[in-house]
């Protein structure tokens, strides 16, 4: 039980720290894609008081929008250009922090998270 609490505030400040540099990064994007950003950055929002509400909610949508994330970063040709360049750094660290670092963390957090509330769940059976 106590190793789903520490799980729970891990997942939660992985999602509010993908807020922060979301918001960091939103005004660095293109600006037609503004409302997209906000739409994205809500929904980690949304994500990160469900995961303090009640974490069995979010492990699932938590791992597909991460999923989603990492690979809508890898299938954009300008987003591989400005990692692979380094230019303009900022974008850069944004993109590589915000977009895999952070999304690879919430992913193996809530996976983790996801398997042991089977495992819970399969012992009090």
């Amino acid at each position: 039980m106590k190793n789903m609490i520490l799980l729970q505030k891990i997942i939660f400040i992985i999602l509010v720290s993908i807020s922060v540099v979301g918001i960091i990064g939103i005004p660095m994007g293109d600006p037609q894609f503004l409302v997209n950003a906000i739409i994205l950055e809500s929904s980690f929002v949304v994500l990160a008081g469900i995961s303090l509400w009640r974490l069995q909610y979010s492990t699932i949508p938590n791992m597909v929008i991460a999923l989603l994330v990492i690979v809508g970063n890898t299938v954009s040709p300008r987003h591989i250009e400005i990692m692979a360049s380094f230019e303009p750094i900022g974008n850069a660290i944004v993109l590589i922090i915000g977009g895999y670092v952070l999304q690879v963390l919430l992913l193996v957090a809530s996976g983790i998270a996801f398997r042991k509330r089977k495992q819970l769940s399969a012992h009090t059976k």
